[in-house]
């Protein structure tokens, strides 16, 4: 709990104050500043009508994909599986660099191909074509598992009472999947707000609350109006949040029962089936091309003009660039066992254990889901940047920032896995002479082994990817791999960024490998190592499992 207060509810107080005072005053200066029409209200501005859009095309797109993979027979499901999961794992500027080595200046499809000088991928039209192809997977994550989840004997009961397959869609399936399109909606406008890397990127002239929020803090030392723009994008996520919780919370969605259903019939020929998979497979090959340039343009000299083969970028990066490949592994190794036991903790606490407090806690640990990651960032200049907690410029200040961002996902993969377990089984190693923790260790984490390393692997991913929360925690002694892709995308230097980009996703995928391995040999280790009365706990868990 204490840890929650101090990482958490502490710099959002410390930002709320921050954003009433200047010169050790109270004022409304920041206030004034964003809402007076200028610069910083139209970057507020901006930012909500791009997530708007991006909101409502990523989760159309996604919602179309997830009901093709629910409802059509398609071939090489895998691989559309292996394109939802590429922007999870892959830095926050891969497409926007592949649209400037598309659709740049020296483009291959605007200059090579079309012939077009000086084209501009640049504002509002290139950040919604990127954001939308580099969130839509993720909304998609989403939904598909919603849709495979609805029962099939609801839309057979309207099939069987006459309804058309759009009757039936439009007044069972849509309205029964209204908790995950609204979560979907949620989700990416979220992002889109917070988004830092491609509006700095490839936003041109079109000024964006999250880049606004870092030019006012480290461009222009302007630290209120800094605060006072992360608290009114704070607003906006907390009340969007809170309107969509209101509006599908009064109703029941419910629909597997328990009692058997038959298997859907998925559509397996005539024409609807070949348009929609015509349609995915377009979809996903521009997806798939913008990802494989990135590779490529880090093997060119330089794109456009001088297109032989090169090593050089990747010297660099190995050379020069070396100490932010480091820091950034070492700081994200760090912070993936400490995040991802911390998560699988609250969750069982969440769970399993009854104290006062218990709601708090459990907001708290939740927050983060609707902060926005600059928020975070600035939050944490205002908080840790004087005594007792000085921490600005050290390690434990950005793994810090690593934990909180990927926490609340890791504990809501813990908290759905313990809901599926007996308590008795936990019952029965603490009646036999088990103490908390070893029950813990022994019993509890083998169970949701799943969920913890789902835990690990987005504590990792999200931490070797952070961009918007960590760009202002930065500084001269521990650098990110983020933050020189950024560095050198400012200045011009889009091979170097290209290989620095393939280089984080062939780490994340190794790491990703050699986490599986530890964590099934950690919950081998740990699950009763000697004879005696924990073999009958094992039994024990072993019999309700079944009949789980």
């Amino acid at each position: 709990m204490a840890c929650l207060i101090v990482f958490i509810a502490y710099p959002l107080v410390q930002i709320f104050l921050a954003s009433f005072i200047s010169n050790q005053e109270l004022s409304f200066e920041g206030y004034k500043r964003v809402l007076s029409g200028g610069q910083l209200s139209s970057s507020l501005i901006n930012s909500i009508l791009l997530a708007s859009i991006v909101s409502v095309l990523s989760t159309a797109i996604a919602y179309f994909f997830a009901y093709v993979f629910a409802y059509v027979k398609i071939p090489f499901k895998m691989v559309f599986n292996g394109i939802a999961i590429l922007p999870i794992i892959s830095p926050p500027f891969v497409i926007a660099l592949s649209a400037i080595l598309l659709f740049g200046r020296n483009g291959f499809i605007s200059s090579s191909l079309l012939g077009i000088e000086n084209a501009n991928i640049y504002g509002l039209h290139g950040l919604i074509l990127v954001q939308t192809l580099t969130f839509f997977p993720v909304a998609f994550l989403v939904l598909s598992g919603l849709l495979r989840s609805i029962s099939p004997a609801l839309e057979e009961a309207s099939d069987n009472l006459g309804s058309t397959k759009w009757q039936t869609f439009a007044r069972v399936t849509l309205p029964l999947s209204l908790p995950g399109i609204g979560n979907a909606f949620l989700l990416v406008f979220i992002q889109s707000m917070a988004d830092f890397g491609n509006p700095m990127t490839i936003g041109g002239d079109y000024n964006t609350v999250a880049r606004e929020i870092y030019l006012q803090a480290v461009g222009s030392y302007n630290m209120q109006s800094g605060a006072a723009l992360a608290m009114l994008l704070l607003s906006v996520t907390v009340i969007l949040y809170a309107i969509q919780k209101f509006w599908l919370g009064k109703k029941n969605y419910v629909t597997v029962t328990g009692k058997p259903t038959s298997a859907r019939r998925l559509v397996s020929d005539g024409p609807f089936r070949l348009a929609v998979i015509t349609i995915c497979y377009a979809i996903s090959a521009t997806v798939a091309l913008f990802y494989i340039l990135v590779p490529i343009g880090s093997f060119i000299q330089l794109w456009g003009v001088n297109n032989s083969f090169t090593l050089d970028h990747y010297q660099y990066v190995f050379s020069i660039g070396q100490k932010a490949v480091i820091d950034t592994f070492k700081l994200s190794a760090i912070a993936t066992p400490i995040g991802g036991l911390f998560a699988m903790v609250l969750a069982y606490l969440i769970v399993r254990q009854r104290f006062a407090g218990k709601r708090v806690m459990e907001g708290l640990s939740m927050m983060s889901i609707a902060i926005p990651g600059t928020v975070i960032g600035i939050s944490y200049i205002l908080a840790f940047n004087q005594a007792p907690l000085a921490i600005t410029g050290t390690a434990l200040i950005i793994i810090a920032a690593f934990i909180v961002r990927a926490m609340p996902v890791g504990i809501r993969s813990g908290v759905t896995s313990l809901q599926q377990i007996d308590p008795s089984i936990e019952e029965a190693a603490t009646n036999l002479g088990a103490s908390g923790s070893k029950t813990f260790f022994t019993i509890v984490l083998p169970l949701i082994r799943p969920a913890f390393f789902s835990s690990l692997v987005y504590t990792f991913v999200k931490s070797m990817t952070a961009m918007s929360a960590v760009i202002f925690l930065i500084s001269a002694k521990y650098n990110l791999i983020t933050a020189s892709i950024l560095a050198q995308v400012e200045s011009g230097r889009i091979g170097v960024a290209s290989a620095y980009c393939t280089l984080l996703i062939i780490l994340m995928i190794i790491a990703m490998l050699i986490l599986n391995v530890l964590t099934n040999l950690f919950t081998k280790r740990w699950t009763f190592p000697r004879k005696g009365k924990k073999d009958q706990v094992k039994e024990v868990a072993a019999q309700d499992s079944i009949s789980l």
